[in-house]
């Protein structure tokens, strides 16, 4: 979608009031919608009801309806709690709360709070309706006009004031599409959003982008793209068609976190333009995790931190302007559900080529995109069934949950001991998935190790992943990290270094692999860096 702005001059002080008491309607709707959905109230219902309290047309209604439901749909794949939205934003609410102001710049907060909370009207685009039914652009004597619907059979006209301020504005292309709308009776859908901003009313219009034929496409292979939290950056893999690691580099995006919001829009574009750039020299497609395929809580490593750093608005905010961007210049862009992608990688793929977990994820998406299915190597089939290991690996296990419990025990600062907390509850859990696998083995409902020696040049596989293959990633993780990787890490942490892997993965020998007290010598980039 593409968002224009554009100044309305209203023809008289009494047309302008019959807008803003709307506006006013409006969010108060939008407002009290919000706490009726978060009661469980039916759509339909919730419209009329609406409609009949605040005196707004059903189509005003249904608005106030989606834009309730965007921000709390919002709310809830950041993890924050629905009841505590504040309308008119936070900041600005905790800011007047503290009654640190006085005189003109408590004044000025207070309008700026009001014009935010009061000072808006939303209107969803409608072909069949000349693009949009209650705020539709017109043209009178040759100039553009908004046409506002404030009652039944009742308009307010404003003059639309938006100079072109460069060759290529789409401003221009928008006004063209009008044009020939109005000519030609084929209109297009735009939705149009008023906001109120000191004392102006500005009429935001959103309209769908059209991309032009793709040229880039998956023949060539792909770029992989990963977003990852320790340290903040994104991981950029260059996948052969056959599957294949070519090469990868890292972009940094530790300066959005600490940038204003301009600045951080800025530099999102220019990491989206650097992604963009990469796949145009090396004529592959983009490849990247459909965030919406995934429930909250189950990317990156599983961590608390690590989410809430992935939820903050850079994170979708960056993949969102590489996808546009990479539509312009023609690049596919392959979106593709992540799940357990940061999981294979760092045991299938990590200790394979010697790089790290972010690299590794940033392959397992490029090599999802292009088709390949992702099965657990012989190797580890074979240590899956190996019963004598997974015993050790689970009393491992129990001796870690004993110590975390001394742990929390022993210690009195409060946010450490959440800590230690979510750790105990994340141990616990490995702790069932490997009892539940050894209970299957011991009952001889396993899954048979297949004979066919792992390759490194995998053979494109058709179809979905099974349950039981995700099982097995879920329980070669249990298996695997307390008793080979964190016994031996000697970085404090997360863990990064899968080398120790290496024996096991390459050679089927775990039992060399537990017994190794430091990390295989020569470990580091195997692959050079595109």
């Amino acid at each position: 979608m593409i968002t224009l702005q554009c100044l309305l001059e209203f023809q008289s002080e009494e047309d302008r009031q019959k807008v803003l008491d709307l506006m006013c309607k409006f969010s108060s709707a939008e407002r009290y919608g919000y706490q009726r959905l978060l009661e469980g109230w039916p759509r339909e219902e919730l419209k009329k009801h609406l409609a009949q309290v605040f005196q707004i047309n059903t189509r005003y209604a249904d608005d106030a309806i989606l834009k309730a439901q965007s921000i709390l749909r919002s709310c809830q794949e950041r993890g924050q709690s629905p009841s505590r939205v504040v309308f008119g934003g936070r900041s600005l609410f905790e800011k007047l709360k503290k009654k640190h102001l006085n005189g003109e710049k408590r004044e000025e907060l207070e309008k700026e709070w009001k014009e935010k909370r009061q000072g808006n009207l939303y209107s969803r685009g409608d072909r069949s309706k000349q693009g949009n039914p209650n705020l539709r652009f017109v043209w009178v004597r040759g100039e553009l006009y908004l046409q506002i619907n404030v009652g039944y059979r009742k308009w307010v006209y404003a003059k639309v004031v938006r100079p072109v301020k460069r060759e290529g504005d789409k401003w221009i292309g928008f006004i063209w599409s009008l044009h020939q709308a109005e000519k030609t009776g084929k209109w297009f859908p735009y939705d149009v959003e008023l906001k109120l901003k000191n004392g102006k009313v500005y009429a935001h219009v959103s309209i769908g982008e059209k991309f032009p034929p793709t040229i880039i496409t998956l023949e060539n292979g792909v770029i992989g793209i990963d977003v990852n939290a320790y340290p903040f950056h994104l991981a950029l893999v260059e996948v052969s068609p056959d599957g294949n690691l070519v090469g990868y580099e890292r972009i940094s995006l530790h300066e959005l976190l600490s940038a204003d919001r301009d600045k951080r829009e800025y530099l999102a574009w220019q990491v989206a333009y650097q992604v963009v750039s990469l796949a145009q020299e090396k004529g592959k497609a983009i490849a990247m995790e459909d965030l919406e395929k995934l429930p909250r809580g189950r990317r990156g490593d599983g961590f608390p931190k690590l989410r809430k750093t992935l939820q903050r608005w850079a994170y979708k905010s960056v993949l969102e302007k590489i996808e546009v961007l990479a539509r312009r210049h023609g690049v596919a862009v392959e979106k593709r559900d992540p799940a357990f992608t940061s999981v294979i990688g760092k045991f299938k793929y990590a200790p394979q080529y010697l790089i790290d977990k972010d690299v590794a994820g940033a392959l397992v998406i490029g090599r999802r995109a292009l088709g390949f299915e992702e099965k657990l190597p012989e190797a580890y089939r074979c240590l899956l069934k190996d019963e004598e290991f997974l015993l050790y690996a689970l009393a491992e296990l129990e001796e870690k949950v004993k110590k975390l419990k001394r742990e929390l025990k022993g210690e009195e600062n409060e946010w450490r001991k959440k800590a230690i907390k979510a750790k105990l509850k994340a141990t616990r859990g490995e702790l069932k998935t490997l009892r539940a696998h050894l209970r299957a083995l011991q009952s001889g409902e396993g899954e048979p190790a297949s004979r066919q020696p792992a390759d490194r040049w995998k053979e494109p596989v058709r179809g979905r992943f099974l349950g039981w293959r995700i099982k097995a990633w879920r329980v070669l993780s249990a298996a695997l990290t307390v008793p080979v990787l964190e016994k031996f890490s000697h970085v404090k942490g997360t863990v990064r270094d899968f080398s120790p892997l290496r024996p096991i993965l390459v050679l089927g020998d775990w039992e060399r692999a537990v017994r190794r007290p430091v990390p295989v010598p020569g470990a580091g980039a195997a692959v050079q860096v595109v």
